[in-house]
C-alpha cells in the first residue's frame, strides 16, 4: 500500500469517528415539554438500540485502521479501497436509523403538535392493548407527515441497516389532526401490529385457500380476498376498537377520481377502494348490527356507481360481493391460538361499542363531562365519532374536545410516568 493511500484512508475513517462522535443521545439534545415526551419504555428502548449501534460502528472504524496498520506492507491500494467503500456504506447504512428515530423525536418539541403526539401515542397504545394480554405489546410512538394515508414501520422488523426495531412507528397524516378522522388512520395501522402479534394473517391463510379448493366458481375471489387480508385485518381491527368513525374515516381517504376508486392493481394489497368501504360496512354490521351501516353503504354506492364500469369488472364486483358475508363471518368469528378460544370479535371488546351503548355513554359524559376524561382513549373516539355520526356533535366541537382529550391524555402519561419513577426511587419501608 503506497503512503499516499495509507494517510487518506487513515484520515478518511478518523473522520468517520468524528462524525460518530456528533451523534448524541436524544436524551441530550431534543428539548420538550414533559407531556410531548416518549414514554420510558419507547425512550429507553430506542436510545438502547442507538447506543448498541454507536458501539457497533466504532467497532467497526476500530477493525479498519487496525487492518490498515497491520496489512501495510502487504495490501494493495485497491484491496484497501474496497474494504474502506463497504465500510462507509456500512456506517451511512446504520447512520440512517439515528435520522429515522430523529424524525419521530423532533416534532416532539413543535407547540402543540408535540403534545398532540403524546396523545397519539396513549391512544395507539390503548389500541393495541387487549384484555387478558393475549401477547407483550411493544412500545408505540407516533409522528407527523405529508399525504393522506398513515403507514407502520412494525416493531421487530428490519430496519434499514440491520437490526430489529425496538418500537413501532407510525406516521399519521398531518390532515386528519384534530378530528375523529386520525382514530381511523391511527387505529388501522395498530391493528398491523396486532395482527402480527397475534398472527392473525397466518392463520387465516389456509381458512381461505380452502375456500379457494371447496368453491372452485368463486375461487377468483377468495384468491383476492386472501392477497388483502393484511389490510382487511388492520381494517376489522380499526373497526373493532374505535367503531363507525373507522369507515367514515376511511371514506375520507379513498374519496377520490373514480378511476381509482374502481382500480384493481394485482401488486396492491389493498382492495379495490369502492369494495373496501362496502367491505367496511359489512364488517361493522357483523360487529354491531344498526341501520347506520346500511345507509352509509348506499351514499357510498350512490356517490360511486358500479354500474358505469364496464362488464367483466361489474362481474367481479358481483362475485365480491356474493362472497363478503362468508367473508366477513370467517374474519370475525376467527379464533387464532394466541386467544386462548375467544374470537377477534370479542377480543376486541366489541360489546362496549355497540352504537346504542355508545349513545348512552355520550348522553351520560354530556351531563358529567369529566367521565369522558377517565375513559379509555378508544372508547372516547369510538363515543364521539359515533355522536357525530348521528348528528348529535358538530364538526368544530368535535374538534375542540379531541384537542382537549389528546393534551389530556399526553398529560396524564406524564404524570403517571413522574410518579411511578418517584415511587420507585422512594419507596415506602415498613
Amino acid at each position: 500500500m503506497s503512503p499516499d493511500a495509507w494517510s487518506m484512508l487513515e484520515q478518511e475513517a478518523r473522520s468517520l469517528l468524528t462524525r460518530l462522535a456528533r451523534v448524541r443521545p436524544f436524551a441530550l439534545i431534543e428539548p420538550m415539554v414533559p407531556a410531548a415526551a416518549l414514554l420510558p419504555a419507547a425512550q429507553s428502548a430506542i436510545e438502547r438500540y442507538l447506543a448498541s449501534g454507536r458501539r457497533e460502528l466504532h467497532a467497526l472504524v476500530g477493525g479498519f485502521r487496525h487492518w490498515l496498520r497491520e496489512a501495510r506492507a502487504s495490501a494493495s491500494d485497491e484491496e484497501a479501497q474496497r474494504k474502506f467503500v463497504f465500510l462507509r456504506l456500512r456506517f451511512n447504512a446504520i447512520l440512517t436509523q439515528f435520522d429515522l428515530f430523529a424524525d419521530v423525536i423532533t416534532q416532539r418539541s413543535e407547540n402543540e403538535n408535540g403534545v398532540w403526539l403524546g396523545g397519539l401515542d396513549a391512544v395507539a397504545s390503548d389500541a393495541l392493548n387487549l384484555p387478558g394480554r393475549p401477547y407483550t405489546a411493544p412500545p408505540v410512538v407516533c409522528y407527523l407527515d405529508r399525504g393522506p394515508g398513515a403507514a407502520i414501520r412494525r416493531a421487530r422488523t428490519r430496519l434499514p441497516g440491520g437490526g430489529a426495531n425496538p418500537v413501532a412507528i407510525i406516521r399519521v397524516p398531518r390532515e386528519r389532526m384534530v378530528g375523529s378522522g386520525v382514530a381511523s388512520s391511527l387505529v388501522h395501522e395498530v391493528g398491523h401490529q396486532g395482527a402480527a402479534l397475534l398472527d392473525l394473517v397466518n392463520t387465516l391463510r389456509p381458512l381461505l385457500q380452502e375456500r379457494q379448493r371447496a368453491l372452485p366458481h368463486e375461487r377468483s375471489a377468495w384468491q383476492l380476498w386472501e392477497r388483502w387480508i393484511s389490510e382487511i385485518v388492520a381494517d376489522v381491527w380499526a373497526i373493532g376498537r374505535v367503531g363507525f368513525v373507522a369507515t367514515l374515516g376511511l371514506i375520507a381517504v379513498v374519496s377520490l377520481p373514480r378511476v381509482f376508486v374502481f382500480r384493481l392493481n394485482a401488486d396492491d394489497p389493498h382492495p379495490i377502494p369502492w369494495l373496501r368501504v362496502l367491505l367496511g360496512c359489512a364488517i361493522g354490521e357483523a360487529l354491531y348490527p344498526h341501520s347506520q351501516w346500511q345507509r352509509l353503504a348506499r351514499t357510498w354506492e350512490s356517490c360511486y356507481p358500479a354500474e358505469a364500469e364496464d362488464a367483466p369488472a361489474r362481474e367481479l364486483l358481483a362475485l365480491l360481493r356474493r362472497t363478503m358475508p362468508d367473508f366477513v363471518r370467517l374474519m370475525v368469528t376467527h379464533r387464532p391460538p394466541l386467544l386462548g378460544g375467544r374470537s377477534l370479535a370479542e377480543a376486541l371488546e366489541t360489546g362496549a361499542r355497540q352504537p346504542r351503548r355508545l349513545g348512552q355513554l355520550f348522553d351520560r359524559w354530556s351531563e358529567a363531562p369529566t367521565l369522558l376524561y377517565h375513559a379509555p382513549p378508544t372508547l372516547a373516539f369510538a363515543v364521539l365519532g359515533q355522536a357525530r355520526s348521528d348528528g348529535r356533535l358538530s364538526p368544530e366541537q368535535e374538534n375542540v374536545l379531541l384537542a382537549r382529550l389528546l393534551t389530556h391524555w399526553a398529560l396524564r402519561s406524564a404524570v403517571d410516568t413522574a410518579t411511578a419513577c418517584a415511587g420507585a426511587a422512594n419507596p415506602t419501608t415498613h
